[in-house]
């Protein structure tokens, strides 16, 4: 699942409490990807979404059980990588959306084991 933050619309954080918290009811193993926004056509009177609330965003869903979630529109910063749910170990390193590293083994966490969701299918 996606959500693009948009300033004074949707990023309060209560309001990010009750996005992560339904996601967690679809699923603690749904991604959730946590986008910035940029203005540009028919919505440019918002600024961009600042960095440290797509960061505080991320904590927040981890913080209410979700296990992978993801920073959007924001590359090279850690937000993009897979941790490990169990131990936080690194699993895939990205930059933007390309593919650094993968340290899985077998879909598990090479580190404690977990097996990891969606991995190895």
């Amino acid at each position: 699942m996606t959500t693009l933050i948009i300033p004074g619309l949707n990023d309060e954080e209560q309001e990010l409490r009750d996005i992560a918290s339904f996601v967690k009811n679809v699923g603690v193993e749904v991604p959730w990807h946590v986008s910035q926004f940029y203005p540009t056509y028919q919505l440019s009177d918002r600024p961009p979404t600042p960095k440290a609330t797509i960061r505080r965003a991320r904590e927040i869903g981890l913080e209410e059980g979700l296990r992978y979630v993801y920073e959007g529109n924001v590359s090279g910063e850690g937000g993009e990588n897979t941790y490990c749910y169990a131990c936080g170990a690194l699993l895939i390193e990205r930059f933007g959306l390309a593919l650094v590293r993968n340290h899985l083994k077998d879909g598990k966490c090479p580190e404690c084991g977990a097996q990891i969701d969606g991995a190895g299918l």
